[in-house]
């Protein structure tokens, strides 16, 4: 069971922010936005983490990861750089309902929660 590790830490992010959306009515929070962005901002750090790796320089514990590997990596680090920064816009988007609620400000359109 250990080999799911890394798998079971992203799936806690997904189920601890996926609701946030519908809870707090995160309209910010839009897939191809979210892809754009996480595409953007990962792929520099994809290509360096496949030269560490092949380099010897970086290593993931093949005990704590799915066997599957593309390009050297395990499925899970690709996954990683899609749900930590969906997790991140959503936790900030939440953050950002909640304060104005509490300041009792309703957004430019008047909706939100």
């Amino acid at each position: 069971m250990s080999h799911l590790a890394y798998t079971a830490m992203l799936v806690f992010c997904l189920v601890g922010t996926v609701p946030l959306v519908p809870v707090f009515g995160l309209r910010r929070v839009r897939p191809r936005r979210v892809l754009l962005t996480a595409v953007c901002a990962g792929a520099p750090f994809l290509v360096w983490d496949i030269a560490a790796a092949r380099a010897g320089q970086w290593s993931f514990d093949a005990r704590q990861t799915l066997p599957v590997r593309l390009l050297g990596l395990p499925l899970e680090e690709y996954a990683f750089f899609l749900v930590i920064p969906f997790a991140a816009i959503a936790t900030y988007e939440a953050v950002g309902v909640m304060l104005r609620r509490r300041n009792g400000a309703r957004p430019p359109d008047g909706r939100g929660r």
